[in-house]
Protein backbone atom coordinates (compact mmCIF):
# COMPACT_ATOMS: atom_id res chain seq x y z
CA UNK A 1 0.00 0.00 0.00
CA UNK A 2 2.75 2.69 1.14
CA UNK A 3 4.80 1.97 -2.08
CA UNK A 4 1.24 2.46 -4.63
CA UNK A 5 2.02 5.69 -5.67
CA UNK A 6 -1.49 6.48 -6.93
CA UNK A 7 -2.80 5.63 -3.80
CA UNK A 8 -0.71 8.23 -1.46
CA UNK A 9 -1.49 10.90 -3.83
CA UNK A 10 -5.83 10.11 -3.43
CA UNK A 11 -5.75 9.66 0.23
CA UNK A 12 -3.31 12.16 0.63
CA UNK A 13 -5.32 14.92 -1.25
CA UNK A 14 -3.49 18.29 0.11
CA UNK A 15 -0.17 16.63 -0.28
CA UNK A 16 1.21 16.70 3.25
CA UNK A 17 4.04 14.37 1.92
CA UNK A 18 4.67 17.08 -0.43
CA UNK A 19 5.29 19.30 2.40
CA UNK A 20 7.04 17.40 4.70
CA UNK A 21 9.50 16.83 1.99
CA UNK A 22 9.99 20.75 1.55
CA UNK A 23 9.88 21.55 5.38
CA UNK A 24 13.95 22.06 5.48
CA UNK A 25 12.97 25.25 3.13
CA UNK A 26 11.34 26.64 6.10
CA UNK A 27 14.69 26.94 8.37
CA UNK A 28 15.42 29.58 5.15
CA UNK A 29 12.40 31.80 6.23
CA UNK A 30 13.31 35.47 6.56
CA UNK A 31 11.68 37.97 9.07
CA UNK A 32 11.95 41.63 8.79
CA UNK A 33 12.31 42.68 12.95
CA UNK A 34 13.85 44.87 14.39
CA UNK A 35 16.37 45.18 16.60
CA UNK A 36 14.58 44.53 20.35
CA UNK A 37 15.89 46.38 23.22
CA UNK A 38 13.50 45.49 25.51
CA UNK A 39 14.38 45.60 29.77
CA UNK A 40 12.93 42.23 30.52
CA UNK A 41 13.62 39.69 33.26
CA UNK A 42 11.47 36.91 31.58
CA UNK A 43 9.56 35.48 28.58
CA UNK A 44 6.77 34.35 28.22
CA UNK A 45 5.25 32.55 25.23
CA UNK A 46 1.43 32.10 24.47
CA UNK A 47 0.41 30.04 21.90
CA UNK A 48 -1.71 26.74 21.61
CA UNK A 49 -1.25 23.28 19.59
CA UNK A 50 0.77 23.62 16.25
CA UNK A 51 1.58 27.29 17.42
CA UNK A 52 3.31 26.15 20.63
CA UNK A 53 5.22 23.38 19.37
CA UNK A 54 7.96 25.60 18.00
CA UNK A 55 8.50 27.37 21.49
CA UNK A 56 8.81 23.77 22.63
CA UNK A 57 11.08 23.07 20.63
CA UNK A 58 13.75 26.16 20.89
CA UNK A 59 13.87 24.61 24.83
CA UNK A 60 16.55 22.27 23.52
CA UNK A 61 17.47 24.60 20.83
CA UNK A 62 18.86 27.21 21.19
CA UNK A 63 17.61 27.59 24.63
CA UNK A 64 17.77 30.75 26.89
CA UNK A 65 19.64 32.91 29.18
CA UNK A 66 16.55 34.45 30.60
CA UNK A 67 13.01 32.00 32.89
CA UNK A 68 11.28 31.06 30.23
CA UNK A 69 7.76 29.39 29.85
CA UNK A 70 4.94 28.44 27.36
CA UNK A 71 1.43 29.24 28.36
CA UNK A 72 -1.43 27.61 26.77
CA UNK A 73 -4.06 29.12 28.67
CA UNK A 74 -6.27 32.29 28.26
CA UNK A 75 -5.02 33.83 31.24
CA UNK A 76 -1.57 35.12 31.65
CA UNK A 77 0.92 34.25 34.35
CA UNK A 78 0.21 36.25 37.48
CA UNK A 79 3.84 37.66 37.45
CA UNK A 80 3.27 38.96 33.97
CA UNK A 81 4.48 42.80 33.99
CA UNK A 82 7.11 45.47 32.22
CA UNK A 83 9.79 43.12 32.77
CA UNK A 84 7.91 40.63 30.72
CA UNK A 85 8.58 39.62 27.06
CA UNK A 86 5.55 38.49 25.64
CA UNK A 87 5.35 36.29 22.55
CA UNK A 88 1.95 35.79 21.36
CA UNK A 89 1.79 32.77 18.55
CA UNK A 90 -1.27 31.99 16.49
CA UNK A 91 -0.41 30.33 13.07
CA UNK A 92 -3.86 31.74 11.98
CA UNK A 93 -4.09 34.89 14.08
CA UNK A 94 -7.55 34.28 15.18
CA UNK A 95 -6.78 31.96 18.19
CA UNK A 96 -8.98 33.12 21.00
CA UNK A 97 -6.80 31.77 23.71
CA UNK A 98 -3.57 34.18 22.38
CA UNK A 99 -5.94 37.05 21.61
CA UNK A 100 -6.91 37.06 25.23
CA UNK A 101 -3.52 36.58 26.45
CA UNK A 102 -2.19 39.01 24.64
CA UNK A 103 -4.52 41.68 25.77
CA UNK A 104 -3.98 40.87 29.37
CA UNK A 105 -0.36 41.53 28.41
CA UNK A 106 -1.32 44.92 26.91
CA UNK A 107 -2.77 45.86 30.78
CA UNK A 108 0.08 44.57 32.95
CA UNK A 109 2.68 46.65 30.18
CA UNK A 110 4.06 43.55 28.97
CA UNK A 111 6.53 44.19 26.03
CA UNK A 112 5.24 42.32 23.08
CA UNK A 113 5.80 40.31 19.90
CA UNK A 114 3.63 38.76 17.75
CA UNK A 115 4.45 35.75 15.41
CA UNK A 116 1.59 35.04 13.16
CA UNK A 117 0.73 34.27 9.40
CA UNK A 118 -2.70 37.20 9.01
CA UNK A 119 -5.90 37.42 11.16
CA UNK A 120 -6.63 39.67 13.91
CA UNK A 121 -3.02 39.17 15.46
CA UNK A 122 -1.76 40.51 12.63
CA UNK A 123 -4.69 43.84 12.54
CA UNK A 124 -3.46 44.41 16.25
CA UNK A 125 0.41 44.12 15.66
CA UNK A 126 -0.19 46.66 13.14
CA UNK A 127 -2.44 49.08 14.71
CA UNK A 128 -0.15 49.13 18.03
CA UNK A 129 2.96 49.09 16.23
CA UNK A 130 3.79 45.74 18.06
CA UNK A 131 6.95 43.46 16.39
CA UNK A 132 5.70 41.33 13.97
CA UNK A 133 7.37 38.01 12.87
CA UNK A 134 5.16 36.89 9.57
CA UNK A 135 5.14 33.27 9.01
CA UNK A 136 4.97 31.92 5.76
CA UNK A 137 1.39 30.63 5.09
CA UNK A 138 0.73 26.34 5.56
CA UNK A 139 -2.07 24.66 5.49
CA UNK A 140 -2.20 23.66 9.22
CA UNK A 141 -0.11 24.94 11.79
CA UNK A 142 1.54 21.86 12.30
CA UNK A 143 2.98 21.98 8.96
CA UNK A 144 4.69 25.56 9.73
CA UNK A 145 6.64 24.49 12.85
CA UNK A 146 10.30 24.86 11.68
CA UNK A 147 9.34 28.42 10.18
CA UNK A 148 7.94 28.97 14.06
CA UNK A 149 11.12 27.88 14.61
CA UNK A 150 13.65 29.95 12.60
CA UNK A 151 11.05 32.93 14.04
CA UNK A 152 11.54 32.65 17.47
CA UNK A 153 15.37 32.13 16.92
CA UNK A 154 15.46 35.23 15.26
CA UNK A 155 12.93 37.21 18.06
CA UNK A 156 15.28 35.92 20.59
CA UNK A 157 19.22 37.32 18.53
CA UNK A 158 17.33 40.74 17.81
CA UNK A 159 16.21 40.55 22.02
CA UNK A 160 19.81 39.37 22.59
CA UNK A 161 18.06 36.65 24.90
CA UNK A 162 19.90 33.31 23.42
CA UNK A 163 22.25 30.68 24.32
CA UNK A 164 23.73 29.94 21.34
CA UNK A 165 25.72 33.06 19.41
CA UNK A 166 25.00 33.37 15.68
CA UNK A 167 21.65 31.01 16.02
CA UNK A 168 20.16 32.18 13.27
CA UNK A 169 23.00 31.14 10.95
CA UNK A 170 23.31 27.93 12.28
CA UNK A 171 19.72 27.08 11.50
CA UNK A 172 19.78 28.00 7.84
CA UNK A 173 23.03 26.12 7.25
CA UNK A 174 21.59 23.08 9.21
CA UNK A 175 19.16 22.85 6.28
CA UNK A 176 21.01 21.16 3.98
CA UNK A 177 21.30 18.41 6.62
CA UNK A 178 17.75 18.29 7.06
CA UNK A 179 17.14 17.83 3.13
CA UNK A 180 19.54 15.11 2.47
CA UNK A 181 18.07 13.04 5.82
CA UNK A 182 14.23 13.68 4.13
CA UNK A 183 15.40 11.66 1.27
CA UNK A 184 15.66 8.83 2.49
CA UNK A 185 11.67 8.74 3.72
CA UNK A 186 9.81 10.36 0.77
CA UNK A 187 6.89 8.17 -1.26
CA UNK A 188 8.72 7.12 -4.41
CA UNK A 189 11.63 5.05 -1.96
CA UNK A 190 10.36 1.83 -1.40
CA UNK A 191 9.49 0.23 1.45
CA UNK A 192 12.29 -2.20 1.79
CA UNK A 193 14.84 1.04 1.66
CA UNK A 194 11.90 3.69 4.15
CA UNK A 195 12.44 3.23 7.22
CA UNK A 196 9.82 5.67 7.76
CA UNK A 197 7.47 3.75 6.32
CA UNK A 198 9.02 0.40 8.02
CA UNK A 199 7.86 1.84 11.64
CA UNK A 200 4.41 3.06 10.19
CA UNK A 201 3.43 -0.35 8.99
CA UNK A 202 5.01 -2.03 12.59
CA UNK A 203 2.93 0.38 14.68
CA UNK A 204 -0.32 0.51 12.42
CA UNK A 205 -3.58 -0.26 14.52
CA UNK A 206 -1.57 0.70 18.25
CA UNK A 207 -1.57 3.63 19.86
CA UNK A 208 1.68 4.61 20.33
CA UNK A 209 3.67 5.80 23.45
CA UNK A 210 6.68 8.45 22.76
CA UNK A 211 9.73 8.15 25.12
CA UNK A 212 12.53 11.19 24.91
CA UNK A 213 15.34 12.35 27.50
CA UNK A 214 15.34 16.41 28.02
CA UNK A 215 17.05 17.40 25.08
CA UNK A 216 14.37 15.12 22.41
CA UNK A 217 11.64 15.74 24.44
CA UNK A 218 9.71 18.43 22.24
CA UNK A 219 10.18 16.19 19.38
CA UNK A 220 8.55 13.37 21.13
CA UNK A 221 5.74 15.83 21.34
CA UNK A 222 5.69 16.30 18.12
CA UNK A 223 5.12 12.94 17.55
CA UNK A 224 2.27 12.68 19.68
CA UNK A 225 0.73 15.75 18.28
CA UNK A 226 1.54 14.44 14.98
CA UNK A 227 0.17 10.89 15.59
CA UNK A 228 -3.40 12.97 16.41
CA UNK A 229 -3.44 15.07 13.94
CA UNK A 230 -1.88 13.40 11.20
CA UNK A 231 -3.14 9.84 11.06
CA UNK A 232 -6.32 10.97 13.84
CA UNK A 233 -4.87 8.52 16.09
CA UNK A 234 -4.19 8.21 19.97
CA UNK A 235 -0.87 8.69 21.37
CA UNK A 236 0.90 9.80 24.52
CA UNK A 237 4.36 10.93 25.69
CA UNK A 238 6.29 11.07 28.68
CA UNK A 239 9.93 12.53 29.63
CA UNK A 240 12.89 10.35 31.19
CA UNK A 241 14.04 10.64 33.99
CA UNK A 242 10.62 11.40 35.06
CA UNK A 243 8.91 8.66 33.57
CA UNK A 244 10.99 6.23 35.44
CA UNK A 245 9.64 7.36 39.69
CA UNK A 246 5.78 6.97 38.55
CA UNK A 247 4.72 5.12 34.81
CA UNK A 248 7.65 2.88 34.63
CA UNK A 249 5.46 0.58 37.14
CA UNK A 250 2.36 1.45 34.65
CA UNK A 251 3.28 -1.11 32.50
CA UNK A 252 4.03 -3.88 35.31
CA UNK A 253 0.53 -5.29 35.72
CA UNK A 254 -0.85 -6.71 32.80
CA UNK A 255 0.42 -8.77 29.80
CA UNK A 256 2.63 -7.69 27.33
CA UNK A 257 0.27 -7.96 24.34
CA UNK A 258 -1.14 -4.09 25.13
CA UNK A 259 -2.59 -2.70 22.20
CA UNK A 260 0.56 0.10 22.08
CA UNK A 261 3.58 0.67 20.46
CA UNK A 262 6.59 1.90 22.09
CA UNK A 263 8.67 4.24 20.69
CA UNK A 264 12.02 5.61 22.13
CA UNK A 265 13.91 8.79 20.90
CA UNK A 266 17.38 8.34 21.73
CA UNK A 267 20.77 10.84 21.36
CA UNK A 268 24.23 10.26 22.29
CA UNK A 269 23.44 14.42 23.48
CA UNK A 270 21.38 12.94 26.39
CA UNK A 271 22.73 13.09 29.78
CA UNK A 272 24.42 9.40 30.61
CA UNK A 273 22.82 8.86 33.46
CA UNK A 274 19.53 8.98 30.92
CA UNK A 275 20.61 6.72 28.25
CA UNK A 276 21.65 4.61 30.75
CA UNK A 277 18.13 4.80 32.28
CA UNK A 278 16.67 3.39 28.78
CA UNK A 279 18.47 0.47 28.36
CA UNK A 280 17.69 -0.74 32.22
CA UNK A 281 13.92 0.20 31.71
CA UNK A 282 13.65 -2.32 28.52
CA UNK A 283 15.80 -4.93 30.17
CA UNK A 284 13.25 -4.72 33.48
CA UNK A 285 10.23 -4.33 31.43
CA UNK A 286 11.23 -7.09 29.03
CA UNK A 287 7.77 -9.05 29.21
CA UNK A 288 5.65 -6.49 30.72
CA UNK A 289 5.45 -4.03 27.41
CA UNK A 290 5.77 -4.20 23.89
CA UNK A 291 9.61 -4.31 23.06
CA UNK A 292 10.54 -0.73 21.87
CA UNK A 293 11.16 0.73 18.06
CA UNK A 294 14.08 2.78 19.22
CA UNK A 295 14.70 5.92 16.89
CA UNK A 296 18.62 6.82 17.01
CA UNK A 297 18.64 10.58 16.07
CA UNK A 298 21.66 11.27 13.28
CA UNK A 299 23.78 14.33 12.94
CA UNK A 300 26.46 15.74 14.82
CA UNK A 301 24.90 18.58 16.98
CA UNK A 302 22.08 18.50 18.93
CA UNK A 303 19.90 20.99 16.82
CA UNK A 304 20.67 17.85 13.82
CA UNK A 305 19.50 15.29 15.78
CA UNK A 306 16.22 17.21 17.41
CA UNK A 307 15.44 17.73 13.68
CA UNK A 308 16.06 14.34 12.71
CA UNK A 309 13.89 13.65 14.86
CA UNK A 310 11.01 15.89 14.19
CA UNK A 311 10.90 15.36 10.46
CA UNK A 312 10.99 11.76 11.21
CA UNK A 313 8.24 11.37 13.09
CA UNK A 314 6.49 13.52 10.29
CA UNK A 315 7.04 10.83 7.73
CA UNK A 316 6.09 8.08 10.08
CA UNK A 317 2.82 9.94 10.99
CA UNK A 318 1.68 10.57 7.23
CA UNK A 319 2.18 7.10 6.48
CA UNK A 320 0.21 5.67 9.66
CA UNK A 321 -2.39 8.03 7.89
CA UNK A 322 -2.40 6.56 4.99
CA UNK A 323 -2.18 3.17 6.23
CA UNK A 324 -5.10 4.00 8.66
CA UNK A 325 -7.45 4.74 5.05
CA UNK A 326 -7.31 8.51 5.98
CA UNK A 327 -6.51 12.30 4.35
CA UNK A 328 -3.96 13.32 7.01
CA UNK A 329 -4.45 17.01 6.63
CA UNK A 330 -8.05 17.74 7.72
CA UNK A 331 -8.79 18.43 11.25
CA UNK A 332 -12.92 18.46 10.44
CA UNK A 333 -13.45 18.04 14.68
CA UNK A 334 -11.00 20.77 15.25
CA UNK A 335 -13.05 23.04 12.88
CA UNK A 336 -16.45 21.90 14.68
CA UNK A 337 -14.76 22.69 18.05
CA UNK A 338 -14.44 26.15 17.30
CA UNK A 339 -17.57 26.56 15.59
CA UNK A 340 -20.10 25.30 18.02
CA UNK A 341 -18.05 27.87 20.53
CA UNK A 342 -18.88 30.82 18.69
CA UNK A 343 -22.46 29.31 18.67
Amino acid sequence: MLDDLKYIHTKDAQDALGIAAKQWQMLETTFDLPELNFPVKNIVFCGMGGSALWAQLSLTWPGYNLPFEIWRKYDTPSYVSSDTLLIISSYSGNTEEAISALRQGEEKGAHIVVATSGGKLEEIANENGYPLAKLPKASQPRFGVLAGVKAIVTILEKAGFTNKEKADEILHNTSEFLRNEISNWLPDVPTAQNPAKQLALEIAGTSPVIYAGPLMFPAAYKWKISFNENAKNIAWCNEIPEFSHNEFLGWTSHPVDKPYSVIDLRSGFEHGRVQKRFTVTEKLLSGNRPHPHVVEAKGNTELEHLLYCVAFGDFVTLYTALLNGLNPTPVDLIEKMKKALDE
